[in-house]
């Protein structure tokens, strides 16, 4: 990681370009999902805009990771790919390691937290059981472990790749075509609003939107109780979060990393964040409205659209908004919660 206080390394602002982006599409190219564009004229009415959601809840393992996930494992050698890979992931990237590794014929290790979410954590064991020998998933006690320590020497006693859940930029590079393709598939976008927990999704679509919708505003959102990046973005130097007890699992990562922080501060516009009562009431409208099923992390592009309607309502008004969902893996069991949490 770049260290906390550190400005961003500026020999890191072209680590990925369009062209990789491109190429990562046609790796991608039939075995990713080229998932639909909706719009929704109840957002619509509600909000003001003309909304596009990029539906990653709709991809393979139900969230955009599978796309960085697979670039990443398919652009390694074939000896690398021969000896196995590992991955550190509460979820989603777990999920998407786990099942490119059983379709490349690659084995994997994924190191995951004890308290992951039940839906995923059993969907990365069934995709694995698929996997070549030798793979497995290995829990952890998050309050007691870090994960990239633990990573770091499996990786080595083990003789494994890591492929990190999005500071690379192969796994930039294959997110960032959920950007690609939404800019194709909407055409000229206005306002693009993506998820940021880590910073692959946001800085490779943020890429791939610039290079497509030049003078498109692209903004990041996070929660309130996550708001590292958003810090970063703003005071110019990498800030840090420990454990942040939001119910996007997906953005409770610590810190931007060397590379999604260069990306981000060269082709973002702004970041921003929502509460957990917006999230929440962000995903139950996805499932009311849009017929989505959305996890909270992969509402945060939603509820900060929501936000902006209410507070800056100019900044939307009439716009075509790309609106990133990225991800659909939804304990059911927490559907109580996010209705009491809206209701707060």
């Amino acid at each position: 990681m770049p260290a906390a206080g550190s400005p961003p390394d500026a020999s890191l602002r072209d680590c990925v370009t369009i062209d990789d982006i491109r190429a990562a599409a046609a790796r991608l190219h039939g075995v990713a999902h080229r998932t639909p564009v909706m719009s929704s004229r109840s957002i619509d009415f509600m909000t003001g805009a003309l909304t596009r959601f990029k539906c990653e809840n709709l991809q393979r393992v139900g969230a955009f990771k599978f796309r960085g996930a697979y670039n990443a494992i398919a652009a390694l050698s074939d000896d690398a790919r021969h000896a196995g890979v590992l991955a550190y992931s509460s979820g989603n990237h777990a999920q998407a390691v786990a099942l490119a590794a059983s379709l490349l014929g690659t084995p994997a290790v994924i190191v995951m937290p004890a308290d992951a979410p039940r839906v995923k954590l059993t969907a990365t064991r069934a995709y694995l059981e698929r996997a070549p020998a030798g793979s497995e998933v290995v829990l952890y006690d998050p309050a007691a472990t870090v994960r990239e320590e633990l990573a770091a020497r499996l990786a080595d006693e083990r003789a494994l790749t890591i492929v990190p859940p999005y500071d690379h930029p192969d796994v930039i590079a294959g997110q960032g075509t959920a950007g690609l393709e939404l800019c194709e598939d909407a055409g000229p976008i206005d306002v693009l609003l993506a998820p940021c927990g880590g910073g692959g999704l946001l800085s490779g679509c943020a890429v791939a939107t610039r290079a497509l919708c030049r003078t498109c505003r692209i903004i990041g959102v996070e929660p309130d109780l996550a708001d590292d990046a958003t810090r970063s973005f703003r005071d110019g130097v990498l800030r840090t979060v420990r454990n942040p007890p939001t119910i996007a699992d997906g953005a409770r990562t610590p810190y931007l990393g060397r590379h999604t922080f260069a990306l981000i501060t060269r082709h973002a516009d702004d970041m921003m964040t929502v509460s957990e009562a917006e999230i929440a009431r962000a995903a139950l409208l996805a499932m009311e409205r849009l017929k989505l099923v959305v996890e909270p992390t992969g509402a945060l592009a939603l509820a900060g659209l929501l936000r902006l309607a209410r507070e800056q309502p100019d900044e939307i008004a009439g716009r075509t908004v790309g609106v990133i969902i990225s991800g659909g893996n939804l304990d059911l069991s927490t559907i109580p919660e996010l209705i009491r949490l809206a209701e707060a």
